[in-house]
């Protein structure tokens, strides 16, 4: 189940002090191009959970709901 976007704030932060700008998660420094790039090419959300200990299955959600905002709004 995908986050609604009244919850991304929580997950999906932009700080021009972390990743020049970028979206990330949770003001960490895992910007959330990179998560859609790992889910992209093929790797599951187990995967990158365990390769990324620090997130959370809510996290990659949240990501691929932020990358599928734009749609939404058209």
């Amino acid at each position: 189940m995908l986050l609604k976007p009244s919850s991304l704030p929580a997950r999906i932060t932009c700080d021009p002090e972390i990743c020049h700008g970028k979206p990330v998660i949770r003001g960490l420094r895992y910007p959330v191009e990179a998560v859609l790039e790992y889910l992209d090419g093929g790797s599951s959300i187990e995967e990158v959970l365990a390769e990324f200990p620090d997130l959370e299955r809510e996290d990659l959600n949240a990501c691929i709901e932020f990358a599928a905002m734009p749609a939404r709004l058209n």
